[in-house]
């Protein structure tokens, strides 16, 4: 399971449930997204949705709730290219505005059941090759103009600092911080100073340079 680094998530009911279940418990780096990014990508869509249709004191939103996820679950994704319905119920939904659908007869009451099966069958099958086609697209995309950086133990580095309020403020750490430990494209930092340690992201790392006399 992944979920943020939450008080919700991170307390000793979660670590009690992963321990009497069996379930791995991944928590996601802090102000680092992509590391839930189907979770992260569903709220961003489903708040923009909501934000579209409350009332300007958005004290109404909890009208719209069943609307958007109706329209969320009955779309067609351009990842899957099947709407989440479809993948759920093995057909197309019914939509209000589309003709009664056309009656089917069974000569025995399981035989729902295995054509249940064979088109859920089919229908994974198809979304589970659109979507290593578009992980593929999108991985080729992201990397066109990114660099890879490495950085080894004892490197002296800057960290992004997510609590700016102004846009003058630094974007990077002031004081340096040494990595301790790496998992690329993970790594954990100590601060000189304070000893405190963090876990950031490659992203969110900035060498440091210092000028030689």
């Amino acid at each position: 399971m992944i979920s943020d680094q939450g008080s919700s998530f991170k307390n000793q009911l979660m670590l009690s449930l992963s321990q009497l279940i069996g379930y791995h418990h991944i928590l996601c780096t802090p102000y680092h997204p992509q590391s839930n990014g189907q979770v992260e990508r569903f709220n961003d869509t489903f708040v923009t949705q909501i934000a579209k249709l409350t009332d300007r004191e958005s004290s109404n939103w909890d009208e719209y709730l069943y609307p958007i996820i109706f329209a969320y679950n009955t779309g067609i994704h351009s990842t899957t290219n099947i709407s989440p319905f479809e993948l759920t119920f093995g057909r197309p939904a019914n939509l209000p505005t589309d003709h009664p659908p056309r009656a089917f007869t069974f000569s025995k009451p399981n035989d729902y059941f295995h054509q249940l099966v064979r088109n859920l069958k089919h229908y994974h099958a198809a979304v589970k090759e659109n979507i290593l086609h578009q992980q593929q697209r999108s991985k080729i995309r992201y990397n066109y103009h990114r660099q890879n950086p490495e950085y080894y133990l004892g490197t002296a580095v800057l960290t992004r600092i997510f609590t700016t309020r102004s846009k003058l403020d630094p974007k990077f750490s002031v004081d340096p911080k040494v990595i301790i430990k790496e998992a690329h494209p993970l790594y954990w930092v100590e601060d000189i100073e304070t000893k405190t340690i963090s876990r950031v992201h490659i992203n969110d790392i900035k060498p440091l340079l210092i000028q030689q006399q």
